[in-house]
């Protein structure tokens, strides 16, 4: 028997498997619209409301992409993506989503890496779009 999220002996999940993604997000709502349409579009979705649970679901749970709020409760989206940069061997995707308007900030998550950056409010089909692109 296999149990969701199990390794096999070569350290990877089965090719069969779905591809997951963990929102790391503290809007219920936000949460909500993301996880519907995206098990919509087949995908598995690990939710962490905060970002000590989120950088907790990361590593235990191994996710194919991150969708990473910036400004969060207990640890900021900017504190959990340097520390997923700085700990991964293998560096998860990552797509940062915030309502903040400031080019430091975007320019700040570039520099440490992240792989789309999107601001709210969005377009649901905007997200979808960067999620396929980054797991093709």
């Amino acid at each position: 028997m296999v149990q969701v999220g199990a390794k096999d002996d070569t350290g990877s999940r089965p090719a069969d498997k779905r591809k997951r993604i963990l929102i790391v997000d503290d809007d219920a709502e936000i949460i909500d619209s993301l996880r519907l349409t995206l098990e919509t579009k087949g995908f598995e979705v690990l939710i962490a409301r905060d970002g000590n649970q989120g950088l907790a679901l990361a590593e235990r749970e191994d996710p194919d992409l991150v969708i990473l709020d910036m400004m969060m409760p207990k640890r900021s989206g900017f504190l959990v993506l340097e520390k997923l940069r700085r700990t991964r061997p293998v560096p998860v995707r990552i797509i940062m989503i915030t309502a903040n308007e400031g080019s430091r900030h975007k320019a700040y998550a570039e520099m440490l890496g992240v792989d789309d950056y999107i601001r709210k409010p969005f377009a649901m089909d905007r997200l979808v779009d960067s999620v396929t692109r980054l797991l093709a």
